[in-house]
């Protein structure tokens, strides 16, 4: 089959490299010269497992190819996805600015051309209900009837991009006829079967089960976060407490796990917009806000208990932070606890120096000979007066304790993601302040 992925961002480029490894014809789409000139290198401008690996094997033989030219990528295609970025606007809602030229230059080099077949739409960005319709009513106005609309949400997690895509919880197609989905169904079926299922349902259940599930999972993270919270006051331990409740199969361990607050491109924006096109639509939606509130205050977790053990003297006093992403297995810095934590330092007069085995490039491109860049993670502890960590990195994990004590002045660690034993710590007369585990300095 022959594929147009415009977009060749983080969720485009996963998407694009996975169809041409299933066999697909796929050309690449985007407007940023510098980026498709990384592509056609043979580079790839993200950190993602197994995505280089990828890109570069169906790049050689010919499956996979990238452009800056849209009229190169139309040329008898099947399905065309869009997978531009819809940021968050000044109004909270999706900025569809760039997904609009995208349809508007599609109409435009197709409407006059002759196809013996259909060409699927496909909208692969995440976008407000309504906005398939929205594109139904465009083309319609435009007389474009060899263009079908189609909703295509991924769900795929960052880091684990890869097999999200090819071994899938569900793929969720939404249309206006189910015969419209006959085309992606066969796209996707090497990726489904009868315990992973290709599910056809309207484009605003679509759209809408893209925002709910991304609301659900932000949901089990704010929670579990004001329980550690709790559990720090009044002497519990949120290890156990996780267990007490995570075997119990109608709430299960995944995303209830304590840290310094969720971040990403997803989460964030979607809780945001979610509220808003329930203002729109005159729902509130309580909980979503509530979710948002609690993350930006657990964001500020880790600064607290910072100020508590120095008494908020800190100035002058040198931090190491462990983990800029955030999470591991990724270099996204968008909306990472880190640079709460990194800003509320600076401003407070310390000294700041980082790690991170992805994403110090990024970092850097924002505060600049600011921050120390350590050359490996004990590089970092050096002469600094305690260790924050924020994103649990395996190297973080395996770390040295022995190590660690030996770069710092003092021997303090706070752990945003109760990555060591606090018993151990103990033993070892380490000041160690992990989230939920009882203490409450």
């Amino acid at each position: 089959m022959n594929i147009a992925v415009v977009g060749t961002g983080y969720v485009g480029l996963v998407t694009a490299a996975c169809f041409a490894e299933s066999g697909n014809n796929v050309v690449g789409i985007d407007r940023d010269a510098h980026k498709i000139a990384t592509l056609n290198r043979g580079e790839i401008p993200i950190f993602e497992p197994g995505l280089l690996e990828l890109v570069q094997q169906n790049h050689a033989n010919g499956r996979l190819i990238f452009t800056t030219k849209m009229a190169d990528g139309l040329t008898d295609v099947h399905c065309i996805f869009i997978g531009v970025g819809t940021p968050e606007g000044a109004d909270g809602l999706p900025d569809l600015t760039a997904l609009w030229a995208v349809v508007n230059e599609i109409v435009d080099l197709t409407i006059n051309k002759s196809y013996n077949h259909k060409i699927v739409l496909v909208l692969k960005s995440t976008v407000p209900i309504g906005t398939n319709a929205q594109v139904e009513k465009l083309l319609q106005e435009r007389g474009c009837s060899h263009l079908v609309v189609a909703n295509n949400p991924e769900f795929l997690k960052e880091g684990a991009a890869i097999p999200d895509f090819q071994v899938p919880d569900r793929v969720v197609v939404g249309v206006r006829n189910p015969e419209d989905a006959m085309l992606l169904r066969e796209l996707y079926q090497p990726f489904v079967n009868e315990a992973r299922p290709f599910l056809v349902m309207s484009p605003e259940s679509a759209e809408m089960t893209k925002y709910a599930a991304n609301a659900m999972l932000a949901t089990k993270i704010s929670f579990i976060n004001e329980i550690a919270n709790l559990c720090d006051s009044v002497g519990a331990d949120i290890h156990q407490v996780r267990q007490g409740i995570g075997y119990d199969i109608r709430i299960g361990f995944q995303f209830l796990k304590p840290g310094p607050g969720y971040g990403g491109s997803c989460f964030p924006k979607d809780v945001i917009a979610l509220i808003g096109i329930g203002e729109r639509n005159h729902v509130p939606m309580q909980l979503c806000k509530a979710v948002d509130e609690v993350n930006d205050r657990q964001k500020e977790r880790l600064f607290h208990k910072v100020k508590q053990v120095f008494d908020s003297q800190l100035a002058g006093k040198s931090f190491a932070i462990w983990g800029l992403a955030f999470k591991p297995k990724t270099d996204d810095i968008r909306e990472a606890p880190a640079r709460t934590l990194i800003d509320a330092l600076l401003a407070a007069g310390s000294i700041v120096r980082v790690h991170d085995p992805e994403a110090m490039p990024n970092i850097r491109e924002i505060y600049g000979d600011t921050l120390y860049y350590g050359k490996d993670p004990y590089d970092t502890t050096t002469g600094a007066n305690a260790l924050i960590i924020v994103t649990e990195w395996e190297c973080y994990v395996k770390a040295e304790t022995a190590k660690i004590l030996q770069g710092l002045c003092e021997p303090i660690i706070i752990d945003g993601r109760n990555i060591f034993d606090p018993t151990e710590m103990a033993q070892k007369r380490v000041v160690y302040l992990g989230i939920g585990t009882g203490k409450n300095i």
